[in-house]
């Protein structure tokens, strides 16, 4: 055997590149290279020409035999027609003994080599459909093609109208093409019978072919069914990457073993499939010529003229395009007279445009070849039409007609026979882009484009598994959960370059042409019925007489959807068509009558009250864990009777589980807006598809198992924000009930497979706050049941933790719902009544879901979260406390132990809250609300102890002791100096405690006799406390009968000691730091004259001002109460002092104490004079008092 390189191979030629194309050798057979280019210099002008052998099944190349001279070739040789390998069809295709070129052979090469569809191949056909195109201008021989756009790539294919219209008769395909045909073009239409000659001159070429081959005897009878060998479909050699699709994107079986197939000729049956590139055209071609090799001819093609005839143009341009194609770099021609051998020659490839009789310019050529491309891409604009290229026999007139409009005017459109195969290689095309994994978004256009194509062109009710299919791919090109983009210009969806569009794009706008040459005209060449018309086949030769306008005519931009709801509606919508699809294959006796989609579908409503609320939803509950558990078995049921595993269970699977994904995504784009009813009624079309989609699958995926504990944990969202609003209800109630004609129909389509009620628990619209509440809670508690299958919770930690947080959230809302409602009943209650059984229960309800929110934010370290529970928790403690204060007669009243034991079991929550932060700056806001809530408790149980003390059970001593201790530990939890909103209120709280163990302390003095040191300490403890008791209020704006309340107290304390001192001096003294006391009230008094000149009203000192008059922030009657205690102190102090000073003025002389004895008489003259008017104002008052002080702090006091 010979060199089974090619001749290009040895010498590399100029413009060679590597395409890295795969060349597909059956059976381990090798023939050329993988990828094999030449650029050849041809006719004196560069014409670039590359071929890529892309699949071969043709044997290793042999030499020729080189017959003896005088070879009669009118004998057969000894293995005339046997099948020969190196020959492959052509030995028997020369004959005629097999059929021509058949009308879907491109379509056979489309399925192999899907890849190239669309997007990187200019044109598709058999190598004698592209010689016979470029030979148009040369030849006056009829020209007879269908036209197929798919994306940019045309299909083209020989279209013998003689031999249609025979099989028209018996097939009835063809008919309205045939009238069309009479009608139009030939009105005498008759078969022609082809001459004795063209069958002699085959037999020779058969023969010398059967001649050239070694007959050694290894050629082989030909079977009756010869066929060549497939090559591997498309889906097999991609089968291995593995795609990453679900199952609706393989090939239906009803496409992959359609029976017609074989018999439509949609098998590649070419020896050779060559991706050739000429000058900017990129085609892939079909080939069956013989290439011989071998010793000093590595390659050449064999051809046999009679030498009594010269080679003409024709014959020539065949040679040249033939030897091109297949990157043959030599012909051998052998010469014969009458079929007698004569002579062999060799000529190059690229001296072939030279030779004698057939000189023709390749440049030429080439302008045709890129003229009638521009001319078919121009005007083949509408995806899946099948277009007619025909030019009649003797006429330089060229149409082309789209057959599949006029197809349609006949009474049944889907009479084109080209119709399901092209049908079939739009979805073939758009699955290949759809599997890629690395497709870019921007082909999403085409996809969609060719898709809706392919739906465009098949009959419902004849292809439903590809429609459904094609549904499918077209929801799946909507990504429902991308990222919104704020300028939409910029999505690299609208940067489309592809150049089909659908036929709605394509009607808006007329073609047109610079040159006028499709324009219509009155002239006999136009044809009212024809898309186009070349006039004269000399207009193909001159370059660039048709400019392609396909590349300025509108991309395929894939939609673009302003908001989610618009992308979500568009998905329903295909899913929509998809599940009609599937339903109306479904065949069964039993089958549910068709639904009206216009009447509401009946659903089994039950009672509230006969639901029990939270008890029946506990029962619904273990009804739903235990379908959970059963769909871990793979339990089956559906009432449409599908089979499991059939094309139809798993596309519904499929168009279910997109449904409910889309109405998740709907749901949750209501719920943003604030649309709770409408976002209620969306997760509940979401569940119902999500149960039906239980129903149907017989092994749930973990997948979907998440997919439906996000469902849940959303519609947990939701009741609880329904019960947080409240207030808009009826509005919500509305839009829960409103329902589109598309929700109802995809409804009716899950209710043909289940009653969809499986999730009703979870999304009904209670009117009830609490059965809201509870619903949320079991929706979040079902979500996290869901993610303990399968181990989803160690594999999605994140939506764990999330469905955790809001379980503990919902358990501290409803926590918080029992807690207020046990302060209600509590309010409500009688105050010397017992405390209710129902209080008990609201108090234990409440526990238990703080203890359980609890648990659930520790199980998650959320520290923070645990932290407002437990003080959550320590308030309703308190709330328990308050309640055991009611109980018992009011002046027998005593702070009892269950107060203390609940108080201190509020303590108690409180520091563990405080131990869960840790630290402050753990979270500053937390952690002062808790440290306010412990002071606040601290202080509350003291006051109550100081208030009501529990004489009966303790010692004074001891009540002392404790209320001392819990105020302090109410003031270490009092941050003063932290500066916040809450500073004023600390301040306010710490001044208070102070006071009130000043007073205490005072008391104390006051009862106590005996233990001297004792009532010293006591009596440094009262003035320490009663001192910063004032400085705290004095920081204070809005306290100043606080203020004035403890310097009277203060003064009090004075005159108690002074009562005690026995000496004149002392009690001097004293008198004097008690008159200082009273000067320093002067700010109190200002502050509230301020108050009450803001007031507008102002009774009379003798007068009650009444509550409604009073200002808001200022207790009148109080005020008048401070004043009048005041002025009876200051008049008494004043009185006092004046005795005081007069009896030591009797003693001694000294002016300092005249003077302040002189000031002190004014001043109480004064006093008693004010206070014995009746007609003075408040205001007039405590001027009078402020005016009274400012001489006593100037002259009046001893210092």
């Amino acid at each position: 055997m010979g060199d089974p390189k090619e001749a290009g191979a040895e010498a590399p030629p100029l413009g060679a590149a590597a395409r890295g194309g795969l060349t597909l050798l059956p059976q381990g057979e090798s023939e050329e290279p993988a990828a094999q280019g030449s650029a050849l210099l041809l006719g004196g002008g560069e014409v670039k020409s590359r071929a890529v052998v892309k699949y071969s099944s043709a044997p290793p190349r042999t030499a020729f035999a080189r017959l003896e001279e005088k070879t009669d070739l009118k004998l057969p040789p000894a293995n005339w027609l046997r099948e020969s390998a190196t020959l492959g069809p052509a030995g028997t295709t020369v004959l005629g003994s097999s059929r021509k070129s058949k009308p879907f052979s491109s379509f056979g090469m489309a399925y192999d080599f899907i890849d190239s569809v669309g997007n990187d191949v200019d044109v598709v056909s058999d190598s004698e459909n592209i010689k016979k195109l470029l030979k148009i201008p040369y030849s006056k021989s009829h020209v007879s093609m269908a036209v197929h756009r798919i994306g940019r790539t045309l299909l083209l294919d020989e279209l013998d109208i003689q031999e249609l219209f025979m099989r028209s008769s018996q097939t009835g395909d063809w008919t309205w093409l045939k009238e069309f045909y009479q009608r139009l073009i030939d009105q005498k239409w008759q078969r022609k019978k082809k001459s004795k000659e063209h069958w002699y001159q085959k037999a020779i070429l058969s023969k010398f072919l059967y001649y050239s081959v070694n007959g050694d005897g290894a050629a082989q009878p030909v079977p009756s069914a010869a066929e060549p060998q497939e090559s591997p479909s498309a889906d097999q050699t991609s089968g291995s990457e593995g795609p990453s699709w679900p199952a609706p994107f393989e090939v239906p079986s009803s496409v992959s073993e359609d029976p017609s197939a074989s018999s439509q000729g949609l098998k590649n049956d070419f020896v050779r499939n060559i991706l050739w590139t000429f000058e900017d055209i990129h085609m892939l071609v079909g080939s069956n010529m013989p290439i011989f090799g071998g010793g000093r001819y590595p390659a050449v093609s064999l051809r046999l003229r009679d030498n009594n005839k010269p080679i003409n143009v024709l014959t020539g341009i065949d040679y040249w395009l033939d030897n091109l194609i297949c990157n043959v770099p030599e012909l051998v021609m052998c010469f014969h007279v009458n079929g007698i051998v004569q002579k062999y020659e060799m000529i190059k490839t690229e001296e072939i445009p030279n030779l004698e009789n057939s000189n023709f310019s390749t440049k030429v050529i080439k302008d045709i070849a890129q003229n009638i491309l521009s001319f078919l891409k121009s005007n083949c604009t509408k995806e899946g039409h099948t277009y007619w290229l025909f030019k009649a026999s003797g006429s330089d007139i060229v149409k082309l007609y789209d057959l599949t409009t006029l197809c349609e005017e006949t009474e049944d459109k889907y009479q084109n026979p080209f119709t399901m195969p092209v049908a079939i290689l739009l979805y073939k095309v758009a699955c290949n882009m759809m599997m890629k994994k690395n497709q870019n978004k921007k082909h999403y256009g085409t996809i969609r484009t060719l898709l809706l194509n392919c739906v465009r062109l098949l009959d419902k009710s004849r292809h439903p598994q590809i429609i459904a299919s094609a549904n499918y791919m077209l929801s799946e090109l909507f990504q429902l959960d991308e990222p919104k983009k704020e300028d939409s210009s910029e999505s690299p969806l609208n940067e489309n370059s592809d150049e089909s569009y659908s036929e709605e794009e394509e009607e808006e706008m007329p073609d047109s042409d610079e040159n006028g040459s499709y324009s219509s005209s009155s002239d006999p060449s136009h044809d009212n019925k024809a898309v186009a018309i070349i006039k004269s086949v000399g207009e193909l030769s001159v370059p660039e007489k048709y400019k392609s306008i396909h590349q300025i005519r509108p991309s395929c931009a894939f939609p673009v959807c302003h908001d989610t709801e618009e992308r979500c509606r568009l998905v329903l919508s295909y899913v929509l068509e998809g599940l009609k699809s599937v339903d109306s294959s479904i065949k069964k006796e039993s089958d549910l009558p068709a639904a009206d989609p216009s009447t509401p579908i009946p659903l089994k409503y039950e009672d509230e009250s006969t639901r029990g609320g939270p008890e029946g939803l506990e029962k619904q509950m273990a009804l739903f864990l235990d379908k959970m558990g059963s769909l871990q078995k793979g339990n089956y049921s559906s009432q449409s009777g599908m089979i499991p595993g059939s094309w139809q269970h798993k596309m519904k699977l499929q168009l279910i589980l997109k449904s409910s994904k889309a109405y998740y995504v709907l749901s949750d784009a209501a719920m943003s807006l604030q649309k709770y009813g409408r976002a209620l009624r969306y997760i509940k079309l979401a569940l119902q598809s999500h149960d039906t989609y239980c129903c149907l699958c017989t092994n749930v995926l973990s997948e979907v198992l998440l997919f439906l504990s996000q469902y849940l944990t959303l519609c947990g969202d939701i009741q609880l924000m329904l019960a947080q609003n409240a207030n808009n209800r009826a509005a919500h109630l509305e839009e829960f009930n409103y329902q589109t004609k598309e929700d109802q129909e995809i409804l009716h389509s899950l209710h043909r497979e289940s009653s969809c009620q499986g999730f009703a628990w979870a999304t009904d619209l209670s009117t009830d706050l609490e059965s809201q509440l509870s619903v949320s809670c079991k929706c979040y508690e079902a979500a996290n049941e869901i993610l303990q299958f399968s181990d989803l919770k160690n594999q999605n930690p994140e939506h764990y933790i999330q469905v955790l947080k809001r379980m503990g959230n919902i358990r501290n809302e409803i926590g918080v719902f029992y807690m207020n409602q046990a302060a209600a009943l509590q309010s409500e209650r009688v105050v010397s009544k017992s405390v209710s059984a129902a209080e008990q229960q609201l108090w234990k309800k409440s526990f238990s879901c703080f203890e359980k929110g609890i648990h659930n934010f520790e199980s998650i370290d959320d520290a923070t979260n645990a932290a407002l529970l437990l003080c959550n928790t320590g308030r309703l403690m308190r709330i328990c406390a308050q309640a055991h204060c009611g109980a018992g007669d009011e002046f027998k009243r005593e702070f009892s132990p269950e107060e203390g034991l609940y108080y201190n079991k509020a303590v108690d929550y409180y520091l563990k809250a405080l131990r869960s932060l840790g630290t402050r700056d753990m979270h500053p806001a937390v952690w002062d609300s808790v440290h306010w809530e412990l002071s606040t408790t601290y202080f509350t149980m003291a006051t109550l102890q100081q208030d009501y003390a529990p004489l009966s059970r303790k010692a004074q001593e001891q009540i002392e002791k404790e209320v001392s201790e819990a105020m302090m530990k109410s003031l270490k939890y009092c941050d003063v100096d932290l500066p916040s909103a809450r500073q004023p209120l600390c301040q306010y709280r710490a001044a208070t405690i102070h006071h009130r163990l000043a007073s205490m302390y005072h008391s104390c003095l006051r009862n106590q006799v005996g233990d001297e040191h004792l009532r010293k300490q006591h009596r440094v403890l009262a003035d320490l406390h009663y001192s910063k008791a004032v400085k705290l209020f004095q920081l204070l704006r809005d306290a100043p009968c606080e203020l004035l309340r403890v310097q009277l107290e203060r003064v009090a304390f004075a005159e108690f000691q002074m009562a005690s001192q026995n000496s004149n001096v002392g009690k001097l003294k004293t008198l004097s730091g008690a008159l200082d006391i009273m000067v320093r009230t002067e700010h109190a008094f200002q502050l509230l004259r301020k108050e009450l000149v803001e007031d507008p009203e102002q009774p009379k000192s003798g007068e009650t001002a009444p509550a409604a008059d009073s200002s808001p922030s200022l207790n009148r009657e109080e005020v008048i109460k401070l004043l009048s205690i005041f002025e009876s102190r200051l008049s008494f102090l004043l009185l006092q002092s004046i005795k005081l000073l007069s009896a030591t003025k009797k003693k001694t002389s000294n002016v300092e104490e005249d003077v302040v004895l002189k000031t002190n008489k004014h001043i109480y003259s004064q006093l008693l004079r004010a206070t014995a008017s009746k007609a003075a104002t408040l205001v007039e008052r405590i001027d009078m008092v402020i005016h009274l002080l400012e001489q006593l702090a100037r002259g009046g006091a001893v210092q």
